[in-house]
């Protein structure tokens, strides 16, 4: 039996980043540790999204001790979506998480997601409004007004019975991300839906599984601007649909993968 690189890859751990100096050093001093502990083979792939401070910096120090840790860097600020699609389709595991820089969900809320995927799932997304009587949610009031506003708009082009789309903390199988993330679109922040879209076109199975998330400063998101936008994508992401588009790109790769 032939093997592909991947079979030797247990976790690929995908981080967007975009001037995250600060915040970035603590979360990699909590996956690192995880991985290792765990003696699973593993690579951590920071996405530098044309940062202007000195986030790669800081990956290259951890590089030195870690070569477990990549650095792809993005000439520039393309949106986190664009991020998150250059490291999957950069990814080598056979399991694919993609994570927030802040850190909001640590690390071993991955078991969780990782239980989902082994009893079925083709894609596991960590979740702050399921409910959580172990470990309540920290979110701050108008993010849960905005974030309800959304949801409806979400519903509304057919993303059905998943209560939170935007959790940085989601979890796919290789063959699932490779068709995924090719066929994907947005470039912003309203990739997460369209992921979500075009899986339940797909008939993936999608489990959303409750984690532990905290709200840290240092939020690179506006909610008035970048809401309006993300609207504006969700109404893309129907329209690209009615088009065929991703069908068509779903097509190919599976085609490639023959």
């Amino acid at each position: 039996m032939a093997y592909s690189r991947e079979d030797f890859i247990r976790w690929s751990v995908v981080i967007p980043a975009y001037n995250e100096e600060n915040r970035l050093p603590a979360t990699l001093c909590d996956i690192l540790p995880y991985f290792d502990g765990r003696g699973e083979t593993y690579e951590v792939i920071v996405v530098d999204d044309g940062s202007q401070d000195r986030t790669a910096s800081v990956v290259e120090h951890f590089q030195a001790d870690a070569p477990s840790v990549r650095l792809i860097k993005l000439a520039e600020n393309r949106g986190k979506g664009c991020a998150v699609r250059t490291g999957m389709l950069e990814a080598r595991g056979i399991l694919r998480l993609f994570t927030d820089a802040d850190g909001s969900v640590p690390i071993r809320e991955l078991e969780k997601l990782e239980q989902s995927i082994e009893t079925g799932a083709d894609v596991a997304i960590g979740s702050r409004t399921v409910r959580n009587l172990i470990r309540p949610v920290q979110v701050r009031a108008f993010r849960r007004m905005s974030s309800a506003i959304f949801n409806i708009a979400v519903r509304g082009i057919g993303v059905t019975n998943i209560t939170d789309t935007q959790c940085g903390f989601k979890l796919f199988r290789a063959p699932v991300a490779r068709t995924l993330f090719s066929a994907q679109q947005c470039t912003g922040y309203s990739f997460d839906v369209e992921l979500l879209f075009v899986a339940q076109r797909n008939n993936y199975r999608i489990a959303e599984v409750p984690v532990h998330w905290a709200d840290k400063a240092g939020s690179k998101v506006w909610v008035v601007r970048d809401g309006l936008g993300m609207l504006h994508d969700i109404w893309m992401v129907r329209r690209n649909y009615d088009r065929g588009l991703y069908a068509d790109n779903a097509a190919k790769v599976r085609k490639g993968l023959r």
